[in-house]
């Protein structure tokens, strides 16, 4: 397919996802324009930065594995990228994540898991106690059990957000516009831009909607789409680490404690990031009972937490869909082809930070005009529609 550098692309939303778009898609030579009143400022704040595609792998969710694993084979990449054209740290750690059981039950639902993420050829490794506590001499007395997922590493997503707005501040192809878009303008058939919340719009070759849960409340989507994002809420804390117990961690922890998931992810400076808990009720404020479930279950796996500092206590929605999959990529209209102008790259729960390199890298290759580098058919924003699910 021929190849149309030099277009003009709206990224509607500056979350992690919209930054790495915006900025992929810059770096090819295309005339970006970002629309956003806060970037960074919505589920990228609250996120702890996992990239943990077997760590994370979550049953009848194995469907997910061709995105995850190929976005972590990109990272290193796009890191060096980043860095290089922002000239400041993202926090990439490549130290790898223990994964860590309390109780017999618990330990059990870890070796399942284990099990299953070795059918599927991933590299976990069964450890001791004794060689966990060896690695993490912070770990309390009730482990029972612990596997090692080495290829899972971690990132800062605000240390990367901030990165991504550098490079894009340095282009004289970036504009952003501080405002919000309320629709998508179409022509012919054809998506040409986006209606700003003041009234005035904005046209362009491509609109990328990346704007997370708001992307279902746009006017003007083609006719039959609907978006079923869900929100789903999480608290997650930030603590500092006093200076007598550092370093806490050398590696993220995820743990089972009682059955009740919790983690804990060090970073370079000294504070560590514990969360997150998840629910559906549509409460956007900080759980009091969240809090003190994660601080319980993050002592009883490392009791130096008590010891710990509190910073910040905060709570974000993460766009959820029925499959847990996202919606990304171009969607069909009602004649059976492809929208013109228009892509979308929303719902991605719990792995936004992680599957951002390979958004970024696939919605700029359909900007582009060119084939992308891998089918993600399955993941297209109107197969809900097409499977009679709405």
């Amino acid at each position: 397919m021929a190849q149309y550098p030099g277009r003009h692309a709206i990224v509607v939303g500056g979350g992690i996802i919209g930054l790495a778009i915006a900025w992929e898609a810059a770096r090819r030579g295309h005339r970006i324009t970002l629309v956003d009143p806060d970037p960074a400022g919505g589920a990228t704040h609250a996120a702890a930065g996992m990239l943990a595609p077997v760590s994370e792998l979550h049953y009848r969710e194995e469907h997910l594995l061709d995105l995850t694993l190929a976005s972590a084979q990109l990272y290193p990449d796009f890191v060096d990228r980043l860095t290089a054209a922002a000239g400041q740290p993202v926090g990439y750690q490549q130290t790898g994540t223990m994964v860590a059981a309390v109780d017999a039950a618990d330990r059990q639902s870890l070796s399942d898991l284990h099990q299953a993420q070795t059918r599927l050829g991933l590299q976990s490794e069964r450890l001791t106690t004794r060689s966990a506590r060896r690695m993490e001499p912070m770990l309390g007395p009730q482990l029972t059990g612990a596997f090692l997922a080495s290829a899972d590493h971690q990132v800062d997503p605000r240390a990367m957000a901030a990165a991504l707005q550098t490079a894009l501040a340095g282009r004289p192809d970036y504009h952003r516009l501080t405002a919000r878009a309320t629709g998508v303008l179409s022509m012919g058939g054809c998506v040409t831009g986006v209606r700003l919340e003041d009234g005035t719009t904005v046209t362009a070759d491509e609109v990328v909607l990346a704007n997370g849960l708001s992307a279902a409340g746009m006017d003007g989507l083609p006719d039959g789409l609907s978006l079923p994002l869900r929100p789903v809420y999480g608290d997650i804390l930030r603590l500092n680490v006093p200076q007598a117990l550092r370093p806490l961690l050398t590696r993220t922890v995820r743990a089972v404690v009682c059955g009740r998931q919790v983690y804990v992810v060090p970073r370079a400076d000294g504070t560590v990031v514990i969360g997150a808990t998840q629910r559906e009720n549509g409460s956007a404020g900080v759980s009091a009972g969240g809090v003190y479930e994660l601080l319980r279950d993050a002592q009883t796996v490392i009791p130096a937490v008590a010891e710990l500092e509190l910073q910040e206590t905060i709570c974000r929605p993460r766009p959820g869909t029925a499959d847990n999959a996202p919606l990304l990529g171009r969607c069909r209209g009602q004649d059976g082809q492809d929208v013109a102008g228009l892509l979308l790259a929303t719902g991605f729960f719990r792995h936004g930070v992680l599957l951002a390199p390979l958004a970024a890298r696939l919605c700029a290759e359909l900007i582009d005009g060119a084939k992308p580098f891998m089918d993600v058919e399955r993941y297209r924003p109107d197969r809900f529609v097409e499977e009679g699910a709405l």
